[in-house]
């Protein structure tokens, strides 16, 4: 069972991040742009059970970039971190995959765009966001608290607020105190 073990951290932007990672001689990977499509069933079990669903295309801006992808993501674990299962497959067509779910009686319930912009650090997967409404983040994804905790001091992240909602928890609330108006989150171009 796939465990994904992260961080994640609001930073004002990524400039002092990014100059972080090159004086600890990081690696960049690439910078894309997301498109997620967030689905449940009818009655938002998935959602109350703590599970996700997610169909993810990807633009690639630069770089190298993963392909489109099928997530399913299990229930939080405790931990000090964000841990929970995750099962991802990657797919071929968004549009082919979003049909099938929706044929299978789930109903896409938000779409959010995310400029990412990816690092290898520490046996870590360090990621710089930028997300609709929120800002800019930083996403430390590693094998061990530990090995994530030497890349957050390494980068001067330390002493930030770990942030335990996850992008599409924001959005939906935000949505809600929004009245229930658009669930379609996308960046300026």
């Amino acid at each position: 069972m796939p465990i994904e073990l992260e961080s994640k951290v609001r930073v004002p932007s990524h400039e002092r991040v990014r100059a972080q990672l090159r004086a600890a001689g990081a690696t960049y990977v690439g910078r894309v742009l997301e498109t997620n499509h967030i689905f449940d069933r009818e009655d938002g079990s998935l959602r109350r059970a703590g599970c996700g669903l997610r169909v993810r295309s990807i633009e690639l801006l630069d770089g190298e970039g993963p392909g489109a992808t099928l997530t399913f993501k299990g229930p939080r674990q405790k931990s000090g971190f964000k841990r929970r299962e995750e099962l991802e497959v990657t797919i071929g067509d968004v549009g082919v995959m979003t049909s099938v779910l929706a044929a299978l009686g789930y109903c896409k319930r938000l779409l959010f765009q995310k400029c990412r912009e990816s690092w290898r650090m520490n046996d870590c997967l360090v990621e710089l966001d930028e997300v609709p409404v929120f800002g800019t983040f930083v996403e430390v994804e590693g094998p061990s608290e530990s090995v994530i905790i030497s890349v957050l001091d390494r980068l001067e992240l330390s002493n930030s607020e770990l942030i335990s909602a996850g992008y599409v928890s924001m959005l939906a609330k935000h949505a809600a105190e929004q009245g229930g108006g658009s669930r379609e989150f996308r960046l300026e171009s």
